[in-house]
């Protein structure tokens, strides 16, 4: 993407506008995410909180694109509609060419196993399975041959270094070889998009760096990566970083940028 003014929010400029479409009109095949005007909002107890105002986003194949901000800042509302965890209350979101925001729960979790590979900073591991059968598992639910879930299984797993851990059990393994286990776990049904959500939250900084360094290298194999934290310095490692504010994109910057305005 080119390089916009940081001063000017990015939802006003042609550019965006040119991205995002006319409503209603299928994106351009080469955009895995475009919302359109997406707004969510909630009532507690009477009190309506508006924690989406209109978000216009478009997020290309193989990008790796950082959401940041502060508490309440709508980025925690933006990345479960964008998992397919909840819909919005007005405008269109576009994932992979199909516009699931009007799709009912069977139809988003139809789309969320077949096109999104989830990480959280639980690794949520069965303590008892290798790293080999972890990996497997989301297989073992698809229905698919021991055979071919053992080879595709090993192939996440060789895709995050891990090798030569596929017999361990996770309390064998690092906090840092875990999450690489639950990073494996998400990319074996090759998804569209991997969303990471804090992926380094229960991790020291030096292992967090070798979290980074495995999202840089999926990054660099055509794995498209969308991360969400409040941390500055591991938004930084990602090549585009979109922080919000109030419900709204306050700036969409690239990794130069971003990192020049934070001091990084």
């Amino acid at each position: 993407m080119s390089a916009q003014n940081v001063d000017a929010p990015l939802t006003e400029t042609a550019e965006r506008r040119a991205i995002v479409g006319q409503p209603g009109s299928t994106p351009d095949p080469k955009w895995v995410i475009v919302t359109r005007g997406i707004k969510r909002e909630y009532d507690m107890g009477g009190e309506v909180v508006r924690a989406l105002r209109g978000i216009d986003l478009a997020i290309a194949r193989n990008e790796y694109v950082a959401i940041m901000g502060p508490s309440g800042s709508g980025k925690s509302t933006l990345m479960n509609i964008i998992g397919c965890l909840d819909t919005p209350n007005a405008g269109e979101y576009w994932l992979n060419g199909q516009m699931v925001s009007t799709m009912s729960d069977d139809q988003l979790a139809r789309v969320r196993n077949k096109e999104i590979g989830f990480v959280f900073q639980t690794f949520n591991l069965l303590p008892r399975a290798t790293a080999l059968h972890n990996v497997e598992l989301p297989l073992v639910y698809a229905g698919m041959s021991s055979d071919e879930r053992k080879r595709r299984a090993k192939e996440a797993l060789t895709k995050v270094q891990l090798d030569n851990r596929m017999d361990h059990r996770p309390n064998e393994l690092s906090g840092g070889q875990r999450q690489r286990v639950a990073i494996a776990r998400a990319l074996v049904n090759n998804p569209s998009m991997l969303l990471a959500d804090e992926p380094t939250g229960n991790l020291d900084s030096a292992t967090s760096e070798e979290i980074m360094r495995v999202f840089e290298n999926l990054a660099d194999t055509g794995q498209t990566v969308v991360m969400v934290t409040h941390e500055p310095d591991i938004a930084a490692h990602a090549r585009r970083v979109v922080v919000l504010r109030d419900g709204l994109i306050s700036t969409d910057d690239t990794r130069e940028a971003f990192a020049a305005r934070h001091g990084l």
